[in-house]
């Protein structure tokens, strides 16, 4: 059993006999309330989005899936391709299906595939990618300082906060789960 205060991204629990996935949450803490835990979630039967709130004392039943990791190989249409790098067998998946993960996917880049009773349900990037940047403000040489932040685009089109000497051309490592800058790559 898992309780909802418990309850992150890509996390998997039943609710009302659904297995949902946890896609974004947020803990609030009211004034004279009692706290609440407001959570988006995916069905992963439907792929119906759904929000709700819970009381962060509410238990659910965890659910344990599959995870495969498999390589983006390329898109065609709403249809994004993937390859098992054991069986080389490659399997396209609709785009509502990986549209979390498209800023942080290039091709030929490795993802995690997860599956519920032999189902896709969803598709997420490693925690960690490394990514070019593309269009930025020119850098500003000697300050290395990490205080500052000015907004790049990726190139796959993500808007990432860098430091102020990070210029075009240069590949930084952004962490997929807060789509945050670590460091140059």
């Amino acid at each position: 059993m898992i309780s909802a205060s418990e309850l992150r991204k890509g996390t998997c629990f039943e609710w009302n006999g659904q297995i949902m996935t946890v896609l974004d949450f947020q803990h609030n803490k009211h004034g004279r309330g009692g706290a609440v835990v407001w959570i988006k979630m995916r069905n992963v039967q439907t792929g119906a989005n759904v929000e709700n709130t819970f009381n962060p004392t509410d238990k659910f039943e965890k659910v344990q899936f599959v995870e495969k990791e498999m390589t983006y190989l390329y898109n065609d249409g709403d249809l994004y391709y993937f390859m098992d790098p054991e069986t080389y067998e490659q399997t396209p998946y609709n785009k509502d299906l990986v549209e979390e993960c498209l800023p942080y996917m290039l091709e030929n880049t490795n993802v995690i595939v997860r599956f519920f009773k032999d189902q896709v349900f969803s598709v997420v990037p490693q925690l960690f990618v490394i990514l070019e940047v593309t269009d930025t403000e020119p850098a500003i040489q000697g300050d290395t300082t990490k205080t500052s932040f000015k907004p790049a685009t990726m190139e796959t089109g993500l808007v990432v906060q860098v430091p102020l000497f990070i210029g075009n051309g240069q590949k930084i490592k952004v962490d997929t789960r807060t789509g945050e800058y670590v460091e140059r790559a």
